[in-house]
């Protein structure tokens, strides 16, 4: 059996696992904090959390305005933070996931600091600004998402002038991640440039130039590492401090996500796994469903028709900074990314937007628990069979 060094953040020493955010709702209190309890890193996704609580949910359909919305949202991450905290029995941390390509993303980093998250994860774009949304809570860990080491880079020199250096950097592989993904287009995610060996010994080199060898700042990569050899591979050789988990971690039976979402990304593999272009102006994986296949046939033919219009916003939320429909952009996604997740959250795969990484799941499509992922994750067994659900 390996033993892996703990990962170490504000000096609370976790088991070498993040859990990565994933929304709308299919990673909130529930999941994350049954991560916590096994002292890993458990994560919030920011994103319309609303849609976990049909008395937030139904109040927006009485009052449907942009600032309703955000407001309930924002009343929805207090109560899935706090709810985590207290579900997590003291152990572990748990962190809130805010995108940076997400509008009212100053606003939610503030909620999520000011309702006691233990971090703020940031990706979806450079976070060159993090420092200044967080300066009145010091105590709250930082965590950029990034995807070479350019950007890992710019960030570190923008933080540094700022006095503020990051709590670890998540390095996040396009080509294997699930949702949106840090490649400029989908024949982009496969570049050399991001091959977590080369990004690892370059951000070495970065930390050489910029003076920080002995800060120890932990490498997490992320995309594709549910597999205890890979884990061992970049945690004893490549010198990465722990991996972050999403998909294998989605499936679980604490997924907060419905039952038919998750046997639709357990059962998926090969071929149903599709790249396309989201309505971020990103990339994107995930589960070729009735729904995607059927856009993706269309997608031309929409993207041609494509027109600048606020009313084509299916939700009339403006959730996103960049949207394709509403902002008629004819070369990414034609479609409202709220309105499909929340299907897919539902388990609706006619409707639903379903992301999902690339790479094969530690117990192929069985739904097991959090407890059994992580022991697998960490020791490449199996739980016995008697604590199997």
């Amino acid at each position: 059996m390996q033993e892996f060094s703990p990962l170490t953040i504000r000096g609370r020493k976790l088991i070498p696992i993040v859990q990565g955010g994933m929304g709308v709702g299919i990673s909130a209190s529930r999941l994350s904090s049954a991560v916590a309890r096994e002292n890993g890193v458990g994560t919030i996704a920011s994103v319309d959390l609303r849609h976990l609580h049909p008395d937030l949910l139904a109040q927006s359909k009485e009052n449907p305005t942009q600032e309703k919305y955000d407001s309930l949202n924002r009343i929805a991450l207090d109560r899935e933070i706090k709810t985590a905290l207290a579900q997590s029995e003291d152990r572990g941390m748990i962190a809130v996931n805010v995108m940076k390509a997400v509008k009212d993303h100053p606003a939610l980093v503030r909620q999520a600091c000011e309702s006691g998250a233990h971090a703020v994860v940031m990706g979806a774009g450079l976070p060159l600004d993090l420092p200044e949304m967080t300066e009145n809570f010091p105590d709250v860990a930082l965590l950029p998402i990034l995807s070479e080491s350019r950007g890992i880079s710019i960030v570190l020199k923008r933080w540094m002038k700022k006095n503020r250096l990051p709590d670890a950097i998540v390095i996040e592989h396009p080509a294997h991640a699930a949702g949106h993904l840090g490649a400029a287009t989908v024949a982009g995610l496969n570049d050399e440039r991001f091959e977590f060996k080369r990004v690892l010994e370059e951000t070495f080199e970065v930390f050489k130039k910029l003076g920080l060898e002995s800060e120890k700042i932990p490498l997490v990569i992320a995309g594709g590492m549910a597999n205890f050899q890979k884990i061992t591979v970049a945690l004893k050789d490549w010198g990465a401090s722990a991996v972050q988990i999403g998909t294998a971690f989605a499936v679980t039976q604490e997924g907060d996500a419905h039952l038919n979402f998750k046997k639709t990304l357990a059962g998926a593999e090969g071929e149903q796994i599709v790249e396309f272009m989201s309505v971020a102006g990103l990339p994107a994986r995930g589960v070729k469903t009735k729904f995607l296949d059927s856009y993706m046939k269309r997608e031309s033919v929409l993207q041609a028709n494509a027109k600048a219009d606020p009313r084509r916003c299916t939700q009339g939320i403006n959730c996103l900074s960049v949207c394709g429909l509403r902002d008629g952009l004819e070369k990414v996604g034609q479609f409202c990314i709220d309105l499909k997740l929340a299907a897919a959250w539902r388990g609706e795969t006619d409707k639903g937007l379903f992301f999902r990484g690339k790479d094969p799941l530690p117990f192929g499509n069985a739904i097991r628990s959090v407890q059994e992922t992580v022991h697998y994750l960490l020791t490449g067994e199996n739980m016995p069979a008697q604590k199997t659900a």
